[in-house]
């Protein structure tokens, strides 16, 4: 059993590989201009990447020291935190997304697998596989609260939108069932039989069906949640592990480990649309939030396969870690920032003033760290422009400036704002700093 190979080694050889589910979610309102979107890759090998999908490049590589054979990964509904489970060391790693920093390992149960995020961010839903049960996490205190029996090989999961059930695919050899959990109430409410090993599973947007990806049936099953009877299935490839679905919930994506390639299946008509060539074994795919194009972690290879959702063929590759297997696509906005303004010195001069020393410190809010090569603009209580810096390897900036006459003592010495205006990384921030005369 994979899951068993998994926390003695840091490879997975066998066919059999644990699902691990994932979340896709609508992103908080949007700033000034758009998030960035990145994508976060847990490698079985060790260690999560992040994504620029922008630019298609790895930016940064997150490990956590506590974390061993990071599996899952999923990301709040904000995109402000990240979720991935460490199969040998049974805790759930916590990320700061913005600022791409890790908080935390929670403990949980035996053989952490899947994660879901509930849609308002407050509780997280790991499944274990080991254990068979479900653990909770209070995301304000960052603990355990409660553990949930649902049955043997917990593995892949997901969220109704409306957060009401979750849902946990049983991966057992033979004739499958997936789990449903009422989140009122923390207890499993019924076990729906869909087929042979089902391993992951994802809820269309509206909520209304359940795709469900029986690995050893080489199908997906499609399940009306209404009633918690499968109304279809459809043949995809040799051992399909992972599924994503469009934001519009008309297509499932689905990944065939043992044949190389992603299925495309119309939800709705429950029929095969495409096979796209991929990756060596697919493990998870992920979409951006747009639905413009799908990620595909492909295990042997060490590589992710972009595949353009529109013409369904692969448009690009590219190396992550070892062993990737769990893939989550979120908008993730700004880091916080705090600026913390001086004190600038006065002096009167021909048809003029002089400001000198006019000053601000720009920092991350989240983990204090100085913030490098942002503009930083100095201007008059009452908005008369006075300089212009970029903050150095301290987050620093400082500036002089000549101000005319009419500005007025009696303004200057009202003291200055400083102001970062923000960007797809840093947030906007400004402070007060005061004037002296000299």
């Amino acid at each position: 059993m994979l899951l068993r190979q998994i926390r003695k080694a840091p490879a997975v050889c066998s066919a059999v590989v644990l699902g691990a589910a994932l979340l896709l979610v609508p992103s908080g309102a949007a700033g000034a201009q758009p998030d960035r979107v990145l994508g976060y890759i847990a490698n079985n090998g060790g260690g999560v990447s992040v994504l620029d999908t922008a630019t298609n490049a790895v930016t940064n590589t997150l490990i956590d020291s506590n974390g061993d054979s990071p599996y899952g990964v999923g990301v709040a509904f904000d995109g402000t935190r990240g979720y991935v489970t460490n199969v040998r060391d049974d805790t759930l790693t916590i990320i700061d997304t913005p600022t791409n920093t890790v908080d935390a390992a929670v403990p949980v149960g035996d053989g952490p697998a899947g994660v879901a995020v509930s849609p308002s961010g407050g509780h997280v839903y790991v499944s274990n596989y080991l254990a068979g049960t479900v653990s909770v996490v209070d995301t304000a205190t960052l603990t355990t609260t409660e553990t949930i029996p649902v049955g043997a090989n917990a593995d892949g999961v997901a969220m109704r939108p409306d957060g009401k059930r979750l849902y946990v695919a049983h991966d057992v050899v033979g004739p499958g069932t997936v789990s449903v959990v009422d989140t009122t109430t923390n207890t499993k409410i019924a076990d729906i039989p869909t087929g042979n090993t089902p391993t992951a599973v994802a809820v269309t947007p509206d909520g209304a069906k359940l795709v469900v990806v029986n690995k050893f049936s080489n199908n997906v099953a499609v399940v009306a949640t209404a009633s918690n009877t499968v109304i279809g299935t459809v043949p995809v490839s040799f051992i399909p592990h992972g599924v994503a679905i469009s934001p519009d919930g008309a297509r499932a994506y689905v990944t065939n480990s043992e044949n190389h390639t992603l299925s495309v299946v119309d939800i709705a008509a429950l029929t095969h649309v495409a096979q796209i060539p991929v990756g060596s074994r697919p493990i998870n795919v992920a979409l951006t939030p747009d639905g413009s194009k799908a990620y595909v972690t492909n295990f042997n290879s060490g590589t992710l396969s972009i595949v353009d959702t529109a013409t369904l063929s692969t448009v690009g590759s590219v190396p992550v870690g070892v062993d990737p297997v769990g893939i989550a696509i979120h908008a993730v906005p700004p880091a916080p920032t705090k600026l913390a303004a001086g004190s600038g010195q006065l002096q009167l001069r021909l048809l003029g003033f002089t400001l000198r020393g006019l000053d601000a410190t720009l920092t991350e809010s989240h983990t204090g760290k100085p913030v490098v090569g942002k503009l930083v603009s100095f201007r008059t209580v009452k908005g008369h422009p006075l300089c212009t810096a970029t903050t150095n390897s301290a987050g620093k900036a400082e500036c002089n400036a000549n101000v005319p006459l009419l500005v007025g003592t009696a303004t200057l010495l009202l003291g200055y704002t400083a102001g970062h205006a923000g960007d797809q990384t840093h947030g906007p921030s400004a402070a007060h700093g005061q004037i002296h005369l000299l």
